[in-house]
């Protein structure tokens, strides 16, 4: 989904009751624990997120939870992904959080969250600032016991890691850690950011980079949870990479990679090959609503790299980017060269003898492959750069002339159909005009239509004279 669309999208369920929020973030989450269209709901689980901690960042007090891990937890909203998602540096993994604290309350400081925990039932309901107190103590200790657990030790180490949770659990466990460590850092980065950065220019990168100088947060493993902030406030997240390479004064590269802003590169194609994904996903579902936005958003990120960053063709980061657009290119591909023979099994005149009593074509399979027709039209503003300028523009040039020849073939085969088929034949020739109008525009399909409207009336008059 294009950036514009997430921000509609942000507008509307801003606007909705905080009770329908709650309801429509319950639900969405119900449905990635069935496994249910987790892409959509893992986008509107994350806008409903942001949305409500803007809200109790601006209200004051912001509403007590009696829920301590998730006070403890509430740093990391910014960087958690959903389960089954793919993770990048700078991200967790949200289903990591409850193992972790279940530890946290038997084994890593079992005495401090019961101590933490009465400490929080004492609290007077508008008691705001003591409770944002007691989540920063509670996140220190936290810190404190991840990192004496994944210091350096032996084999009792390593048996007390397996208890925590599974291998993916351990591997968000100083990552968490880390980020509990910093959350002033975090927070102050936050603040600083503009609310959003629509054209990454030279003021907004200034202005990104000396929010960033905070000491803390320059480290390897913090600067990726750092620029994973900016991305989400960025209308087109690929041009991060404009970040590194200020950074590095040069778009070689080899000199972007050897600054800790190379991570901003991973990062960008990270999220166009989950974008890629997502639009396969699409395809594969016959769900187009989206497509449009997505192929541009990947469009723009791959001509965006491949212009503004000097890639070569053997690197890691080049690999990746050809991979990507490999990727985009065959799912578009296969998609694109079944969408002729959809249209000719509706639109292929069949004699009359072959035509069943009571035949009809179904408008399911017609509104479907105007949507394939339509999505063949809209690869075309993006072929180039997605590597499928020649099927795109060979199908499409194919499509225009069999639905222009077999739209007044079978207006012509109006005048003359038997009654038995006649219903059949009009429902090709309102198909075809459905398809004219994806082709060639609203004013000749209407002209298509009055030409159908015209030869039925033309029938039925010389039935009548004789």
């Amino acid at each position: 989904m294009s950036q514009t669309s997430i921000e509609r999208l942000r507008e509307y369920l801003a606007q909705l009751p905080p009770q329908a929020q709650a309801l429509l973030m319950r639900e969405f989450e119900r449905a990635l624990e069935r496994g249910q269209d987790t892409a959509v709901a893992t986008l509107v689980l994350e806008q409903l997120r942001k949305i409500v901690r803007n809200t109790e960042a601006e209200e004051a007090p912001p509403p007590r939870t009696d829920d301590l891990s998730r006070l403890l937890f509430h740093v990391l909203e910014p960087f958690l992904v959903e389960a089954g998602a793919p993770v990048r540096v700078g991200q967790i993994r949200r289903t990591s959080l409850h193992p972790i604290w279940q530890w946290l309350g038997r084994d890593g400081a079992p005495d401090k969250v019961s101590e933490f925990e009465a400490a929080l039932a004492r609290m007077p309901a508008d008691s705001a600032g003591q409770v944002e107190a007691l989540a920063s103590k509670l996140q220190a200790v936290a810190a404190d016991a991840i990192f004496e657990l994944t210091g350096p030790g032996g084999g009792d180490k390593s048996r007390a890691l397996a208890r925590v949770g599974p291998p993916n659990v351990i591997e968000d466990l100083y990552a968490i850690g880390a980020v509990l460590q910093v959350r002033d850092a975090i927070a102050t980065v936050s603040e600083k950011l503009p609310r959003f950065l629509r054209a990454f220019g030279d003021s907004q990168i200034a202005a990104v980079t000396s929010a960033l100088n905070i000491p803390a947060l320059q480290t390897p493993q913090m600067l990726p949870f750092a620029l994973s902030m900016v991305v989400q406030r960025m209308t087109a997240p690929w041009q991060i990479i404009r970040l590194a390479i200020k950074i590095a004064a040069s778009d070689d590269e080899i000199r972007v990679a050897a600054t800790p802003y190379g991570a901003a590169v991973t990062i960008a194609l990270h999220d166009l090959s989950r974008i890629a994904a997502i639009l396969r996903m699409d395809i594969k579902r016959g769900h187009f609503d989206n497509v449009a936005d997505n192929l541009k958003t990947l469009h723009d990120g791959v001509r965006g790299l491949r212009t503004e960053l000097d890639l070569r063709n053997d690197s890691a980061w080049g690999k990746q980017l050809t991979s990507i657009r490999a990727d985009i290119s065959n799912a578009l591909q296969s998609e694109i060269d079944s969408v002729p023979g959809r249209v000719r099994r509706i639109l292929r005149q069949r004699p009359e003898k072959d035509i069943p009593p009571g035949a009809r074509i179904d408008s399911t399979e017609v509104e479907e492959t105007v949507a394939l027709i339509d999505f063949v039209a809209t690869c075309r503003n993006y072929a180039s750069e997605l590597a499928i300028n020649e099927v795109t523009l060979r199908t499409y040039s194919d499509l225009q002339q069999y639905v222009e020849r077999s739209t007044e073939q079978l207006v012509q085969s109006l005048r003359a159909a038997d009654h038995k088929v006649r219903t059949y034949r009009q429902q090709q020739v309102q198909a075809a005009i459905r398809f004219c109008q994806v082709l060639f525009g609203d004013d000749y399909a209407s002209l298509m239509s009055r030409a159908a409207e015209n030869a039925l009336t033309g029938e039925r008059k010389s039935s009548r004279a004789s």
